[in-house]
């Protein structure tokens, strides 16, 4: 058996979702459909995370095994022919036995983009940017700044049963282009709807309705808050998926399946 890689993209506006689900359209089912016809074997992706209806992704990864002769190049050639126009695989090669597109990853990148603009979105990225009142972005940076770190993110979570809301937020920042407000979110990995909810509740702060200290206070919620609005789907994108070298595969799969905990201020572990 080979384990491939894939480098992944599409536009999220007709999907629902990543997740394979009978008889709706999502990612997952269209990838899945067209390699398993092409290479004439049942495929299963297994996928760096799985976004929901109406994200999209620019770096999306997923893996898969097959005991299939495989070209990698001819492969993502015949994939642009079989794929529809709003979905594609952008690199296929060859990885580690080890490597796991889920487990393996030590940081996700997404980006979420607004404007100020009067008049809304612009014809041509108003599939992907969401229009927003003008807003105070230095109050954003100041808030988000407050949520970097190890952390539980209960108040930003959808709650999931089983599921942990400790999450390492490593970068969330702000950049102005134009009229064109760009969130930069990075972490170790994200719960449901957890970077809408980061975005959601920056713009509480912006539009002044809140304040920054405010956006640090919702940490010490250990459910989902009912304050956070959250941001309408089709403005967020996974960018990119950080993995370690493939030396250290193995241990990081181990890591990431282990319980994260918040450290207690005494150097021990809190639930």
């Amino acid at each position: 058996m080979m384990r491939l890689r894939l480098e992944i993209a599409y536009d999220g506006t007709d999907f629902i979702g990543w997740a394979r689900q009978p008889g709706l359209r999502t990612v997952q089912g269209e990838l899945e459909d067209a390699l398993s016809r092409m290479l004439r074997e049942p495929v299963q992706l297994t996928v760096a995370g799985r976004t929901d209806a109406g994200v999209h992704a620019g770096g999306q990864v997923a893996h898969f095994d097959t005991a299939a002769e495989i070209d990698c190049d001819k492969l993502v050639h015949r994939l642009a022919r079989f794929l529809p126009k709003d979905v594609r695989v952008k690199e296929i090669r060859v990885a580690p036995s080890e490597f796991d597109a889920r487990f393996s990853a030590i940081r996700r990148h997404y980006e979420y983009t607004l404007t100020t603009s009067r008049y809304g979105a612009e014809p041509l990225q108003a599939r992907h940017v969401v229009p927003c009142r003008a807003v105070d972005i230095e109050a954003m940076r100041a808030g988000s700044r407050k949520l970097l770190g190890l952390h539980d993110f209960a108040a930003f979570c959808r709650r999931r049963e089983g599921a942990t809301t400790v999450r390492e937020l490593q970068r969330y920042d702000w950049e102005r282009r134009g009229e064109l407000l760009i969130a930069h979110v990075s972490a170790d990995a994200f719960c449901w709807s957890m970077v809408r909810s980061l975005v959601g509740a920056a713009l509480a702060v912006g539009e002044g309705r809140r304040t920054p200290d405010w956006m640090g206070g919702l940490l010490d919620q250990r459910s989902r808050s009912s304050e956070i609005t959250v941001a309408p789907a089709h403005g967020l994108s996974l960018m990119s998926v950080d993995y370690p070298p493939d030396a250290e595969l193995a241990l990081r799969n181990a890591q990431t399946r282990e319980m994260r905990t918040v450290p207690s201020p005494d150097g021990c572990c809190g639930g």
